[in-house]
This record gives C-alpha cells, sequence and structure tokens, in this order.
C-alpha cells in the first residue's frame, strides 16, 4: 500500500513556490475566520444571547 501511495503522491504536479493551492485558501480562511471569532467574541456572546446557538457564517469557499 505505501508503495502505491509513494507512487501516485510523486505523479502529481508539485505547486510552484509561493503560488496559493486551495487547500492553502481554505487553510487562511479557516485562521482568519477563528481569529475574526476570537476578536469579536464578545460581540458573539451578546448575540447568542438573543439567538442561542447563532455563529458567524464561514466565508464561501
Amino acid at each position: 500500500m505505501h508503495i502505491a501511495y509513494t507512487s501516485v503522491r510523486e505523479n502529481q504536479p508539485q505547486p510552484k513556490s509561493g503560488s496559493v493551492t486551495d487547500d492553502n485558501k481554505t487553510h487562511i480562511k479557516l485562521k482568519a475566520y477563528y481569529a475574526a471569532c476570537h476578536k469579536y467574541s464578545k460581540e458573539i456572546t451578546a448575540i447568542q444571547k438573543y439567538l442561542p446557538g447563532w455563529v458567524p457564517p464561514f466565508p464561501a469557499l
């Protein structure tokens, strides 16, 4: 199984240095989302007082 996995990994094109892949974009958006939620945690808590379970929407991918 390891040989097949290694073969598949080696045949995939490698992104050029400095390019942004889809996985990297998603990771950046996720980190930004968590940072914004942390920064506005008091405001989110105040909104959840009136709308229990509400969370800010995650940006579209």
